[in-house]
């Protein structure tokens, strides 16, 4: 994600690079052990592409992306039903079928709750409209303040746990992915903070000993140097 971000072609191949590697080398293990062969992975994917996409490979059709999404969920049902144990990748309650089967706990949880939301709204079960999310963002955080005002720990960390999950679901519900959004501004906060720290030490002092009004200053200050340079980069395009 890092190389694919950064523009740089080569090192964007470089990294793939290192992605088709593990799937040779787990091959070739695997070959070895007389498991199974590259080929067989080849054949799986390819398989499954044909199988998933009927309105591109066969003869059904579509109307439009949310009934493709909906015959996709359906095929993959249908999957798990012929051959696989329902339950074992989301639901706990082993033999119990669900539509988030296949969600796996081993996911970073924004992209977790990315699928889980993704799934659901592929059935028609979403908010009509982002203010509905943004709403319930609101509700949450009014929920928030009272389990803070409460001291109640547990509360204060299922609280935080539910607006950060409308959060992940506003950026589903807005087509931006939650864990590239959150890489970016993450990126963004530590840009401005190195720049803090610099214009600080160009005064001869460190950042961290300034008081906190002078820090606050600071990072309005790199924030409006930087927005003033996207917009003059962007009028000189």
């Amino acid at each position: 994600m890092e190389a694919l971000d950064s523009g740089d072609d080569t090192k964007f191949a470089e990294e793939l690079g290192d992605l088709l590697l593990q799937i040779v080398f787990h091959s070739q293990i695997a070959q070895e052990d007389g498991r199974f062969a590259v080929t067989d992975v080849i054949r799986a994917i390819h398989d499954k592409l044909i199988r998933r996409h009927p309105h591109v490979f066969g003869d059904s059709r579509a109307k439009d992306s949310t009934e493709v999404l909906r015959n996709w969920e359906q095929i993959k049902a249908e999957e798990r039903r012929s051959g696989k144990p329902p339950g074992k990748d989301g639901d706990e309650r082993a033999g119990v079928p669900s539509l988030l089967d296949g969600v796996s706990h081993a996911l970073p949880a924004t992209l977790e709750g990315f699928q889980l939301t993704r799934r659901a709204a592929r059935i028609g079960f979403d908010w009509d409209d982002a203010s509905g999310v943004i709403a319930k963002m609101r509700e949450e955080t009014a929920e928030l303040e009272v389990a803070l005002k409460d001291k109640n720990e547990k509360k204060i960390e299922e609280e935080i746990g539910d607006l950060l999950f409308a959060a992940i679901n506003l950026s589903r519900f807005l087509q931006a992915d939650p864990e590239i959004a959150l890489k970016k501004a993450n990126a963004k906060f530590s840009r401005r903070f190195r720049a803090m720290e610099a214009a600080a030490r160009g005064t001869g002092r460190e950042f961290k000993d300034l008081p906190r009004a002078e820090m606050e200053a600071l990072w309005d200050a790199m924030k409006n140097a930087e927005e003033n340079e996207i917009g003059e980069a962007q009028a000189r395009r």
